[in-house]
């Protein structure tokens, strides 16, 4: 059976979790991460030397990086599915993995983290501020282009979904103004709908 190791609240693990939900795969999860510790520990450094999580131990096949784990578990288990057959649509829905990361990582994480997991009186409103416009930007991206879909490949979820998916779950918990997106509230909306998403993704923020 698939082991996994991370922790509930790691936005990784989520879209790693959120993946096995989608395609049935059954799996065992080890908490692991910030409160946790392991992933200090020699045995879990053995196969992530990064020290991060999520890290997956599929029949011996280990794998760390959690979009590629996801693409991983998408071509093996849902080819036609979350792993589109069609390689344009593929491509599109893998750039939205990339954009999800690099892109809206970039200012979303940060933002994350200062609003969620540091205290009132360490933090520092200037790049607060910043990192809000930030994902305003940002997002103001994924909602054009949006528009007239219903994921972000087209009608049917996708990998790009996963990672897209789990970052606005993040945007629409966090205590901060949001400007209207109707595409993106719509789409927020729709994956809400699903009980997947709603079991490993919509968590309270920690």
């Amino acid at each position: 059976m698939l082991k996994l190791w991370g922790r509930v609240n790691s936005i990784n693990v989520q879209k790693v979790r959120w993946t096995l939900a989608e395609l049935g795969i059954p799996h065992q999860r080890v908490d692991a991460g910030l409160q946790f510790g392991v992933v200090n520990e020699p045995a879990y450094r053995a196969m992530n030397p990064n020290g991060r999580v999520p890290t997956i131990d599929d029949e011996g096949f280990i794998l760390w990086e959690s979009n590629a784990i996801v693409r991983y578990l998408a071509a093996g288990h849902g080819e036609g599915s979350l792993w589109p057959r069609d390689a344009r649509v593929r491509a599109d829905s893998d750039r939205w993995m990339d954009w999800t990361s690099i892109t809206l990582g970039g200012s979303l994480i940060p933002l994350f983290w200062a609003l969620i997991r540091t205290p009132p009186e360490k933090r520092n409103r200037e790049e607060i501020a910043v990192h809000h416009r930030q994902c305003i930007e940002s997002l103001a991206v994924l909602d054009a282009a949006l528009a007239g879909r219903d994921h972000v490949a087209g009608e049917q979820l996708t990998i790009g979904d996963i990672a897209a998916g789990a970052s606005v779950h993040r945007w629409f918990g966090l205590p901060v103004e949001r400007p209207p997106m109707p595409n993106l509230e719509r789409y927020f909306a729709r994956l809400s709908e699903r009980p997947a998403y709603r079991e490993t993704v919509m968590i309270p923020l920690t």
